[in-house]
């Protein structure tokens, strides 16, 4: 299946004394590596390891995407995680929407592996009643009309399906369910950046992850002029400066 030219994966191995240090960097559901590629540039310039890998049925078509799940696209996470442990001193996460969720279930069963975590919108829960419909829903409808670039900055693009798969939304929400009943085990320090507007992913999601954490590092950051694809939107050079400081300070090392 050919991959859409916008959702190239993007690699960097680091460079300088922060070479030392990885970060593995997830996109969302629908989304693409596009959605993370400024913030692992960012990260890139600044001499960090970085890895932002295409999870499997994204950045191609929605049909394809129904025939993956939850475990193929952690899969591939944990594959790049491993790699980058063997290639850097310490690694960090970072995820947007459903890429939290998916580095925190990393966090969950890589605890001793990972240093730290960066959360942008993490979906882990929806207060929408009609997803106890989902089971049989997926199984007579393909698709429902999607909610893809919710970006408030003028001209931005995410890039994502206008359709959202229902069967692979039917195991995503499978995930949810498998990493909230875990989050106790999450003990590493956790950045987590909150849009106060956000039309995907409710207020509820990232309240649910900051009161069920067992991390003693945490500091919230609340957005106010982007939308739930933050790190494409008007507040991106915070995100990716405030993360930058959120590694520099936990990697250990000193200013030269």
């Amino acid at each position: 299946m050919p991959v859409q030219g916008h959702a190239e994966e993007y690699r960097s191995p680091g460079t300088g004394e922060n070479a030392a240090i990885g970060v593995l960097l997830s996109h969302g559901f629908t989304g693409s590596p596009k959605s993370m590629r400024p913030f692992a540039e960012h990260l890139a310039a600044e001499g960090y390891g970085v890895a932002v890998p295409r999870l499997p049925g994204h950045g191609t078509t929605w049909q394809e995407m129904n025939k993956t799940g939850w475990p193929d696209w952690y899969a591939v996470l944990d594959n790049e995680l491993e790699r980058l442990r063997k290639e850097h001193d310490q690694v960090f996460l970072a995820g947007l929407s459903m890429g939290g969720c998916l580095v925190l279930r990393l966090a969950e069963e890589h605890s001793a592996d990972i240093s730290g975590l960066v959360l942008i919108n993490p979906s882990v829960r929806t207060d929408d009643k009609r997803l106890v419909l989902l089971p049989v829903l997926s199984r007579l409808v393909p698709s429902f009309p999607g909610i893809s670039n919710d970006i408030k900055k003028p001209g931005a693009d995410e890039g994502a399906y206008d359709r959202m798969p229902l069967r692979a939304l039917h195991s995503l929400s499978q995930l949810w369910q498998l990493t909230r009943d875990d989050l106790a085990k999450v003990t590493q320090p956790v950045l987590l950046f909150r849009s106060t507007v956000d039309h995907v992913v409710e207020p509820s999601s990232g309240r649910t992850v900051l009161s069920s954490i067992s991390s003693r590092d945490v500091t919230e950051t609340l957005l106010e002029d982007s939308y739930h694809v933050a790190t494409l939107d008007n507040d991106a050079p915070r995100i990716f400066a405030d993360s930058a400081a959120f590694i520099h300070r936990l990697s250990g090392r000193s200013d030269a």
